[in-house]
């Protein structure tokens, strides 16, 4: 099997990576920047990010796994103190990789002289106004008109990405089983004059969002972090991508331990 080991630059990082490539290679796998079929982020959530969109555009043939080098995350089930369990299992499951898949979220948008701009996330987009100035637009859900929204910006997560920002902000805790997206205002604005809903908004996988600026403007397209300046917005259209990241799955961590043991980490009652 040909894989990939990307690392962060922390000392602690760096060891568990050579520590498992190592383990690998002398059990005959082979590493592969190019093609892998396995690509492992050994780090925090922001190496698993920045690996995911590194193989972003061979998402058919690439299954990711995550080891944390601290607490663990939401795309991890191991850590640096399980190396010799977890390389076990690679290699004895190397010819039929257990996997599980998680939605993706979709961005296009098109400015007034009809140029495209195309980006996916694995957790979340969020859309702001290059300039100190509040957002204004029209919201469509699924083709049809829902709100004029005023306001700082438009976040939209998926299940996985409901503990990451949108939590911060007031969104709700999907499970990643539910092909769903939502929606969640960034202090929007409500008075006498302006009305939004004020509420996350839970989309089915088959609709999809559209934004119509009211003023042609420069705008920040946030996928994962990752942002982009555009000019002269007209349209930007948010849905589920059709493919799904797959991550290897060599054994079960239940959705709601991972965000009991992240957000309270409460003894169990006695």
């Amino acid at each position: 099997m040909k894989l990939w080991i990307n690392n962060n630059s922390k000392e602690q990082s760096v060891a568990a990576a050579n520590k498992l490539r190592s383990k690998l290679l002398d059990a005959g796998l082979t590493l592969d920047r190019r093609d892998p079929q396995l690509v492992i982020s050994v780090g925090g959530d922001g190496t698993l990010l920045s690996t995911f969109h590194a193989y972003a555009a061979h998402l058919d043939r690439v299954k990711f796994l995550a080891l944390h080098t601290g607490h663990l995350g939401f795309y991890s089930d191991w850590t640096d103190k399980e190396i010799d369990e977890l390389a076990d299992l690679i290699i004895k499951c190397q010819d039929n990789i257990p996997s599980t898949s998680y939605p993706l979220l979709d961005v296009m948008v098109e400015n007034k002289e009809g140029s495209l701009f195309h980006g996916i996330a694995i957790n979340e987009i969020v859309v702001r106004r290059l300039s100190s100035l509040t957002m204004k637009t029209r919201v469509d859900l699924d083709k049809e008109f829902f709100e004029n929204f005023r306001g700082d910006g438009l976040c939209f997560a998926t299940p996985t990405g409901s503990t990451a920002y949108s939590k911060s902000i007031g969104g709700a805790l999907i499970h990643p089983k539910i092909s769903v997206f939502q929606m969640i205002e960034i202090a929007s604005i409500n008075n006498r004059v302006y009305r939004t809903i004020s509420s996350p908004i839970i989309i089915p996988h088959n609709q999809r969002v559209d934004l119509y600026p009211q003023t042609a403007d420069d705008y920040v397209i946030s996928c994962d972090g990752i942002t982009t300046k555009l000019k002269n917005v007209r349209r930007i259209t948010i849905k589920l991508n059709y493919q799904r990241a797959q991550f290897a799955q060599y054994r079960h961590r239940h959705f709601w331990t991972r965000v009991e043991t992240a957000f309270l980490g409460q003894d169990e009652p006695k």
